[in-house]
Formats: structure tokens, C-alpha cells, sequence
């Protein structure tokens, strides 16, 4: 291992965390994957194996371990908060997959503690704020290219879904992507959000909702629309269009399409996120990386994480009540801002 290498451990070893593993090993080379922990032993064993890494006996022994520097969560949703909140009391570095938790006062409750620490450890994965369509699209915003962002529409599209998915899913592990990036792109909090139930797709292969409309409206009053569809899409395909007073934007694809249809001889988008984003999640754990080496990170942040907690139960509650419902946010500490 070189010197001043990061020693990352990881918890959770299915797909993304084998993602991440290969990443940080071969891309990132301020990093080494030196543990790993997963709920299936002999799948956690296999990969330290792998990676020349000790196989811990649970995600708590990794993150006490004194020859781990930073620690990436991977695990199941409802592990989460405990495995960063104990990243917190060890004062380690920890990225996150989201949700950062299941509950907003989870959330809140990492933000105290880490305003109360002084310093930021908590990154969360909400990944597209690396992707270079979306940076650009950024960058204009901020040099007025398009004047005064007015709306935004966008899409997030998807193949199909793992066994077990749920209505709630669609806004917590799907739309929360399209929360966090515009409040990132517009820079603004939601004022209030909403859930319109729509035409439902014979693809769907569950009993959820698909596909599901979204709207936020932020402070200020402009709104965003999301198209959320879980199951059934010809490709796994994200849009987003800012409308500005001067202009619009449009997220580029990441190939040129003639067509979207399954038929299409010229259909050249992916069939998931891997594909899609593969070069944000390279840059997104470099830059996880060089911010930890500058002893100060940039990225995504546990106010992020909180704030996105906190409109998904709020678009959630929209879904039954058929109303716009409020986004009540408690006040933003100084150390995120």
C-alpha cells in the first residue's frame, strides 16, 4: 500500500458495493479496500479474497478498527443511520449510499451530532451532481446564460425492479435522485411538494404505483415536474430541461439517439445506472478522496441527506392526502453553509 493511501473499509457487498470495491482498487488511487463486512459471510469472504482485505464479522468491528481511515456504506437501507452514527462516534469519515436514513429525525440527528463535532465526515452518494451533463447544465445556470431558472421538467425512466418493490420505493430509492439535484441546481429549498397519480403502464410487473408524476415548487416559486417511471421503460433513460427567462437547457444524452424504441436499430441507451453514470461515479469517489486528503469535504452532505429525508416523507403523505404538502425543515447549521 502506498504511503498516505486511504484506507477505506466497506459495508455491504452486492451490487453497487462490488461496483464501488473494483472502483476504488482500480480507478481511485488515493484509496485501498482493506475490509469488508456484508450480512452473507461467505459473499463478504469471497470479496477479501479478491481484494487481498479482511473479512470483518460485522459492520460495527469494521468501523472500530483502527486500521480503517474512511467507510463506505453499501448496506441495505434500514442499516444505514446506525452504521454512520457510529462512524460519527469514532469521528471517521463515512460516504453513504442514500438514503442517508429511513426517518428525517435520523437524519437530523446526524447533522447535530456532526455540527456538534465541528467538522464534516458524512458524504452522501447522491451521485449525478458528478455527472459532467449536469455540472454543465450547473455552470450555465450560475452565469446567467438562460436568465432566471424559471422550471424544470424532467424524466427518470427504468427497465424493471427488484422482487419486493413498493409504491413508497418510487420517491425513496427513485425520484429522491431528481430531490436532490434540483435543490443542487436551482439552490433552494422546497417550499412544497406534490405526487399526482396518472394513467397507469400494463408493464408494470407489481402491484405498485407506476408511473407516478412529481412536483416540487421551490421558495422562490419555480417549479420542477418528474416524470417517475419504475418498471416497463424501453431503456434506462434520465431527461432533465431547465426553462429560463433567456433560454432552456437540456441534459445530453450520453449517446446520440435517433430513436427510443425497444425495435430501434439505432437504440443506444443503457439498461441501467451502471451504464449511465459510470463516469460520475469514477469522478464522484476521486473527488471523495482528494477531499478527505485536503481534510475537508465538498460533496453531498448529511444536510443534503436530511433535506432529502424530509421532502420524500412529504411527497409520501402527498400520494394519500392528494394535496400539496409542506417542506418543514429544521434551521440550516452554519457548518453546512
Amino acid at each position: 500500500m502506498e504511503r498516505n493511501q486511504i484506507r477505506v473499509g466497506i459495508i455491504g457487498c452486492g451490487a453497487i458495493g462490488k461496483e464501488h470495491m473494483n472502483r476504488l482498487t482500480n480507478i481511485v488511487p488515493q484509496t485501498k479496500v482493506v475490509g469488508v463486512y456484508d450480512y452473507f459471510k461467505d459473499v463478504a469472504d469471497e470479496m477479501a479474497e479478491k481484494y487481498d482485505a479482511q473479512s470483518f464479522a460485522s459492520g460495527e468491528e469494521l468501523i472500530q478498527s483502527d486500521d480503517i481511515d474512511a467507510v463506505l456504506v453499501t448496506s441495505t437501507d434500514d442499516t444505514h443511520s446506525g452504521y454512520v452514527m457510529d462512524c460519527l462516534k469514532k469521528d471517521k469519515y463515512v460516504f453513504c449510499e442514500k438514503p442517508l436514513a429511513l426517518t428525517a429525525d435520523e437524519c437530523a440527528e446526524m447533522v447535530e451530532k456532526e455540527v456538534a463535532l465541528g467538522h464534516r465526515l458524512i458524504q452522501v452518494g447522491f451521485n449525478r451532481r458528478f455527472d459532467n451533463g449536469y455540472r454543465g447544465i450547473k455552470q450555465a445556470i450560475e452565469n446567467g446564460e438562460i436568465g432566471e431558472p424559471l422550471m424544470i421538467h424532467s424524466a427518470h425512466r427504468n427497465i424493471s425492479q427488484a422482487l419486493g418493490f413498493k409504491t413508497d420505493y418510487a420517491i425513496t430509492r427513485v425520484a429522491i435522485h431528481e430531490i436532490d439535484i434540483t435543490r443542487w441546481l436551482l439552490a433552494e429549498e422546497y417550499d412544497e411538494v406534490q405526487v399526482l397519480k396518472v394513467k397507469q403502464s400494463k408493464r408494470t410487473n407489481g402491484d405498485w404505483l407506476n408511473p407516478q408524476l412529481v412536483m416540487f415548487k421551490t421558495r422562490s416559486g419555480q417549479i420542477t415536474d418528474v416524470e417517475v417511471q419504475t418498471d416497463g421503460a424501453y431503456a434506462y433513460d434520465v431527461q432533465c430541461q431547465v426553462v429560463g427567462e433567456d433560454g432552456t437547457l437540456n441534459l445530453p444524452d450520453p449517446a446520440t439517439v435517433v430513436k427510443r424504441t425497444k425495435q430501434s436499430k439505432h437504440y443506444q441507451l443503457g439498461n441501467d445506472w451502471a451504464t449511465r453514470f459510470i463516469d460520475s461515479y469514477d469522478t464522484e469517489f476521486t473527488e471523495w478522496a482528494n477531499s478527505i486528503s485536503d481534510g475537508k469535504l465538498v460533496g453531498p452532505s448529511a444536510w443534503d441527506g436530511y433535506a432529502a429525508c424530509v421532502t420524500s416523507d412529504a411527497l409520501i403523505k402527498s400520494r394519500v392526502t392528494g394535496v400539496p404538502e409542506k417542506v418543514e425543515l429544521i434551521a440550516k447549521p452554519y457548518l453546512y453553509k
